[in-house]
């Protein structure tokens, strides 16, 4: 028995883009198997995977059986989907390595682990076709699918157009044909019938579909979400330093959070319905609160708190809320202390940092000297008296005056101390050891 139409629930939070017809009925009838590929050249998703795995657990959530694919065999090929150049193609002890990484953050969305019928299964398709020679599948596989056919794909066609300068390569020409295999393979193996991906896949799904009908004599069924974009056009899931990663190492849960935080309205009544599981219902209630009162960003604080949530932990998520207050808000030296040295940074990216050795610290540094002469965070010793009289001059957010001195005492996670002039006027002192 489905516990919800999973085509109706797509359809309402903007996650379909093509769907094959029959798709829905196929799908109302019982428990029916699905399959999405994931890219494994990288240890971490970014948010850009996010989109296919929260269609994964839809499926799930609809009493469908999910399989998350990890592509090693194609991960050595190269998708030349959407891209302009080659893949760098890694070899098979790296890719096991990431596959197992996968595997830890996709069980944050997935139940991999229980009795269930509808338990989620990982699957690499490097694990079916190491063995396959390739005078097999030219026999086996390329003999069904004309080369008439596999140029006709939009994918192909951008390539070698006249834009395309580097052209495309044998192998990657022959991408489809491997994507197509891994459908017939699983609908063969493990009785599923329905490919999904995003909406650039189109081309290589439907191929697998024509291999089914043309070798597996069966139907199989296709479905894609939209590629997200932003209001703004800029690309979606990238900052300045790069992708947005789940990997808290690679991007901290704090800047994880702030990425969220500050999307813009239009984008942020998008996201609540494809990055959060909240109904229908309550997510049409925030969007009407948020438009009654736009400046408390009602709508960005709740996507990000549920969707770092997710990624991450709820103490990861009050660790950012908290951290995100020590710029604006009213904080203590013990709340700066309480961070990590990665969020410390990150809170203070770009602010001014100074280098200096922790001998400074013998005896207490002098202040005047630390404002001024050793950092240059103020112009003159004399700027810094009158500073330090107007009571204008904060370290680790607590006022301090002209007598003071900085001792290890003073330094958060052994190492850093924070100067700050008026409300918004920072400067970090790293004691680097």
């Amino acid at each position: 028995m489905m516990t919800k139409n999973f085509v109706e629930e797509l359809k309402w939070r903007g996650m379909l883009h093509d769907v094959m017809p029959g798709t829905e009925e196929h799908l109302l009838s019982d428990m029916k198997a699905a399959y999405l590929g994931i890219d494994p050249t990288a240890d971490s998703l970014h948010i850009g995977h996010l989109v296919g795995v929260m269609m994964l657990r839809h499926f799930q959530l609809s009493g469908h059986k999910p399989f998350a694919l990890v592509g090693g065999a194609t991960g050595m090929i190269g998708d030349p989907s959407g891209k302009s150049a080659e893949r760098n193609l890694l070899d098979e002890a790296t890719l096991r390595h990431n596959q197992e990484a996968l595997k830890k953050q996709l069980s944050k969305f997935l139940d991999f682990e229980s009795d269930s019928k509808n338990a989620a299964v990982l699957v690499n398709n490097y694990d079916w076709m190491k063995d396959f020679s390739f005078l097999d599948f030219i026999r086996d596989v390329g003999k069904h699918i004309t080369v008439n056919y596999m140029m006709a794909k939009d994918s192909v066609k951008k390539r070698l157009s006249a834009e395309a300068k580097e052209g495309m390569s044998f192998t990657e020409f022959t991408y489809q044909l491997v994507q197509g295999y891994d459908f017939l393979y699983l609908y063969k193996n493990h009785n599923c019938t329905l490919q999904m991906g995003g909406s650039d896949q189109w081309g290589n799904i439907t191929t697998g579909t024509e291999l089914i009908r043309r070798i597996g004599g069966g139907k199989g069924y296709a479905l894609t979400c939209p590629l997200i974009t932003k209001a703004d056009g800029s690309k979606f899931g990238k900052t300045e330093s790069g992708n947005v990663w789940l990997d808290p190492n690679r991007t901290s849960p704090y800047k994880f959070y702030q990425y969220w935080l500050n999307t813009s309205d239009e984008d942020a009544a998008k996201y609540i319905k494809i990055f959060t599981f909240l109904s229908k219902e309550d997510i049409e209630t925030l969007i009407h609160t948020h438009n009654e009162a736009p400046h408390v960003r009602q709508l960005q604080k709740k996507l990000a708190e549920e969707i770092t949530t997710m990624v991450h932990s709820k103490a990861d998520l009050d660790n950012a809320i908290k951290a995100s207050s020590i710029l604006f808000g009213k904080s203590t030296s013990e709340d700066l202390k309480q961070l990590d040295a990665q969020t410390f940074l990150d809170v203070f990216d770009g602010v001014p940092q100074k280098k200096l050795a922790m001998q400074e610290l013998d005896g207490g540094l002098d202040l005047i000297g630390a404002l001024a002469a050793k950092t240059g965070f103020l112009g003159s010793n004399g700027e810094a008296r009158r500073e330090l009289k107007q009571n204008s001059i904060s370290v680790n957010k607590e006022k301090v005056k002209e007598d003071f001195r900085i001792t290890e005492a003073d330094l958060i996670n052994n190492q850093f101390v924070l100067l700050q002039r008026g409300k918004k006027n920072y400067f970090v002192l790293d004691f680097a050891s």
